[in-house]
């Protein structure tokens, strides 16, 4: 900047010791401007420019949404024509439905066309009355029943050393839910930890399929015997047979399997028992089970067998 700048009384020229002359802003009089272009048509940004960014974005956004709207398109087309709305065509076969079905009504499933037994066609006749030892420990009690509501049945209560089962045992692969009954220890802790019993347990095991009320006796009869057999005790083991046949417990048809096993255990005494199971029909979709059993260490006990089995009652 000069110093010290004197404008001319015409304001056109500097006074000989000015520098520079004076710009426009400090011109006086009118300022000559310069010429306003003709008017003409937008200027187009040359190629490369933001612009064309900004129509490129748009084409881009507006292909997008055609593409999703076509794909909505196609999904809706396929699940209509297909009839499975709600699933995803591109999933494939559907899934194989849940079997819900209780472990025997799986094994066991319903006779074609009917409930009639395979065999045999006419109930054994039923078991005697049994013969109580005179003096024998553990009498009936006189007027005294386990009544199992759950099971549908009811049996004698028998006096000391039996006492009153009050667990629940989910016992083997069928998970045969035994809440009611009577026992007594053999042996103690024969494991180290675990004791033996005598038993009469009482249960209800669903057998048929829903709400059904028929199923197949016989194979639900010896497949709860097959798995108390496989399941309850030392493997391996021998079955010797003594009984497995259709006949009536109190007039309902039932299936009754029973035998003595032979086994082997570290710390066990017993070697034997004699094991009785009954399956019994109740009008139910659950089938009644009774299960004794009397440990080849305590065989005076084993007329409670016959006497349980005989004394059924259905509620």
């Amino acid at each position: 900047m000069p110093v010290n700048p004197t404008p001319s009384s015409s304001g056109s020229q500097a006074s000989p010791g000015a520098s520079w002359a004076a710009g426009p802003v400090t011109r006086l009089g009118t300022p000559t401007l310069p010429p306003i272009p003709p008017a003409g048509p937008p200027t187009v940004p040359p190629s490369g420019s933001g612009g064309g960014g900004d129509r490129r974005r748009l084409w881009w956004f507006g292909g997008a949404a055609g593409a999703v709207l076509v794909i909505g398109l196609v999904v809706v087309l396929a699940l209509t024509l297909t009839g499975r709305q709600g699933a995803s065509p591109f999933e494939g076969k559907p899934r194989a439905a849940e079997d819900v079905r209780p472990p025997l009504a799986r094994r066991c499933p319903p006779l074609a066309g009917s409930a009639t037994p395979t065999s045999p066609a006419r109930p054994a006749d039923p078991a005697p009355e049994p013969r109580v030892p005179p003096g024998a420990p553990g009498q009936p009690l006189a007027g005294e029943r386990t009544v199992d509501r759950e099971a549908g049945i009811s049996y004698p209560a028998y006096g000391a050393p039996w006492r009153p089962w009050r667990a629940v045992w989910n016992a083997g692969s069928l998970q045969v839910p035994y809440k009611v009954g009577q026992h007594f220890v053999t042996e103690e802790a024969y494991d180290g930890f675990s004791d033996y019993h005598a038993s009469i347990l009482s249960a209800a095991v669903p057998a048929a399929e829903n709400d059904a009320l028929t199923f197949d006796l016989e194979c639900v009869g010896r497949q709860v015997a097959h798995d108390a057999r496989t399941e309850y005790y030392p493997q391996p083991n021998r079955m010797e047979p003594i009984r497995d046949e259709r006949t009536t417990l109190d007039g309902r048809p039932a299936w009754v399997t029973v035998f003595r096993l032979h086994f082997r255990s570290e710390g066990l005494r017993a070697t034997d028992e004699l094991v009785a199971i009954a399956c019994i029909d109740v009008g139910k979709p659950s089938a009644a089970v009774l299960y004794v059993s009397v440990p080849g260490t305590h065989r005076q006990f084993d007329w409670v067998v016959d006497h349980a089995l005989a004394s059924v009652q259905v509620l």
